[in-house]
């Protein structure tokens, strides 16, 4: 079952996440987004980095995903920033059908 909605993992610098979340939002490239505090470990330039992150949790069309991709790189601060999707395979079909209309071009409901 493909329900046409992707759900996408974005981290940015803490403090940044509504920004980021607004311009996608008011851009029409997701339904919704969510906004949680994180600390992030992880390998860069080779040694172990810690920082405190926003996690975007965000919710769109599996037509708006590569438009969406592109603005996340062109608007966010880091050299590669972490923007990972995937594939919601089930959901209220009520709810999948709001996330395709909401982020414009991404079906009917």
């Amino acid at each position: 079952m493909e329900s046409g909605v992707v759900v996408v993992f974005v981290t940015a610098p803490r403090g940044k996440g509504e920004e980021l979340a607004r311009r996608i939002l008011e851009e029409r490239l997701a339904a919704c987004v969510n906004i949680a505090p994180v600390k992030s470990l992880y390998w860069w330039q080779g040694k172990i980095e810690s920082d405190n992150e926003d996690l975007l949790v965000i919710k769109t069309s599996m037509l708006r995903l590569e438009e969406l991709i592109k603005r996340v790189r062109e608007l966010h601060p880091y050299e590669i920033p972490e923007i990972l999707a995937l594939p919601v395979v089930a959901c209220l079909s009520d709810y999948c059908g709001w996330v395709r209309s909401e982020a414009r071009g991404g079906g009917e409901s």
